[in-house]
């Protein structure tokens, strides 16, 4: 009975708009306090949550994007997937998709890629004959190719929670993540084909490729620095995110973009939205620990090991769960809460941890898409000054093939498990 008031209580204070954060944390610190836990045994437990090496990567990774996104390389990106598909009609819905691949290997954050991409690539796509709803869809769409593909920030936080390679996992997710931008473009290829006479050629003659490929060449270098060096066994996830958020760094100052200003901004920046994530995962940690005592992770299993008969089953479900409490609960929080319940459950039924990880991971960050909470929605509705409803009206035909890429990931667990194997990971 506890613990269903503890479940309640927690819920009631999201539902008022209560931060995540301290809805949870709260009526865990009552609970604590009122089965005899003293402060300190708490703050030991918070403490042991965040203490963990690879959790370092989550700031220096969340810098990489933020500084990549003050520093023109998104713009870069944008001039060179334009150069590159200009003779083909209806370039731009192409371009959106190509241009959010490329700011993924920097950024693993789909706030970071809508805003950065929204602002440029749906104007300009309405200009060259796009429907606005299509355009907005497809930018915010296209963003959850950052946090699939490495070095994804959610990627990084499952493998501290579930105890797992991190380059393995970046390894496990880049044909995900391929397959997700490849779905994403047959829809722009569908698109096109019916609305070929609406659409316009650009107005501007796009610069010449070689000029194009030289501006962003140094840009692209960031993911094989930093992939590179993770699959090649040259850094560790935390070493590769320093060295490349350095990089990022001093590219920024070369490209004349960035500035001692700036810079300062973008600091400040990583700095509340790490804050943020680590009370997540301190007070997700606490709630943790009280499921665990209150035995839930073995009730559970004992539930769906007796009722579900295999593991494409049980994943079938977890998706299902995950999508419904995704668009309710921030997901950061989401991962960091259900991971140590249900991965025990996916041991049962002898799913892979990294198959686990990645449909896990794409299952969640569909919640950015839906509201109440889909923060992807709000950012572009800011940046494009539309109300939220009209964002989600453009966002969902594409949950479409979103959903079919999960349930491939579901059914065919090899393909993301085959990098990995490949490599040695």
């Amino acid at each position: 009975m506890t613990i269903a008031i503890l479940i309640i209580a927690i819920a009631i204070l999201m539902a008022i708009r209560v931060p995540v954060a301290l809805s949870i944390l709260g009526p865990s610190l009552v609970y604590m306090l009122a089965t005899g836990n003293s402060p300190g045994f708490t703050m030991r437990i918070a403490a042991d949550g965040i203490a963990s090496f690879p959790l370092l990567a989550v700031p220096l990774f969340i810098l990489l994007g933020t500084v990549a996104n003050y520093s023109g390389v998104a713009d870069r990106l944008f001039d060179f997937a334009e150069s590159l598909f200009h003779r083909v009609t209806g370039n731009l819905g192409y371009v959106n998709v190509m241009a959010s691949v490329g700011f993924s290997w920097m950024s693993g954050s789909a706030l970071a890629d809508a805003a950065a991409m929204g602002k440029t690539l749906v104007p300009a796509m309405e200009r060259a004959g796009f429907k606005k709803s299509f355009a907005t869809g497809l930018t915010a769409s296209s963003s959850l190719i950052s946090p699939v593909m490495p070095p994804s920030i959610p990627a990084v936080i499952y493998a501290s929670v579930a105890a797992v390679s991190t380059g393995a996992l970046f390894a496990a997710s880049v044909l995900p993540a391929l397959l997700l931008a490849g779905a994403l473009l047959v829809v722009v290829a569908f698109y096109i084909a019916r609305h070929k006479d609406e659409l316009v050629g650009s107005a501007d003659e796009p610069r010449p490729l070689g000029q194009a490929t030289g501006r962003v060449f140094g840009a692209l270098l960031t993911p094989v620095i930093i992939l590179g060096g993770i699959l090649g066994g040259f850094f560790t996830p935390t070493e590769a995110a320093a060295l490349g958020a350095l990089y990022i760094i001093i590219l920024g100052f070369i490209y004349k973009k960035l500035t001692v200003a700036t810079l300062w901004k973008a600091l400040r920046e990583t700095a509340v939205t790490t804050a943020s994530i680590m009370l997540i995962i301190v007070a997700a940690t606490i709630l943790g620990w009280i499921l665990a005592r209150e035995e839930v992770p073995q009730a559970l299993s004992s539930l769906m090991t007796g009722n579900l008969n295999s593991a494409t089953a049980f994943l079938l479900v977890t998706a299902v769960l995950l999508l419904i409490l995704g668009a309710f609960i921030e997901a950061t929080a989401l991962l960091l809460i259900t991971v140590p319940i249900l991965l025990p459950v996916a041991t049962e039924f002898n799913v892979d941890p990294l198959h686990f990880g990645v449909v896990t991971i794409l299952s969640l960050m569909m919640g950015l898409l839906t509201p109440p909470v889909g923060t992807v929605l709000f950012v572009l509705s800011s940046v494009l000054r539309m109300p939220v409803g009209d964002v989600f009206r453009g966002v969902t035909p594409f949950l479409v093939p979103i959903g079919v890429v999960l349930l491939l990931l579901i059914f065919f667990p090899t393909i993301v498990t085959i990098v990995p194997a490949v490599i040695g990971m």
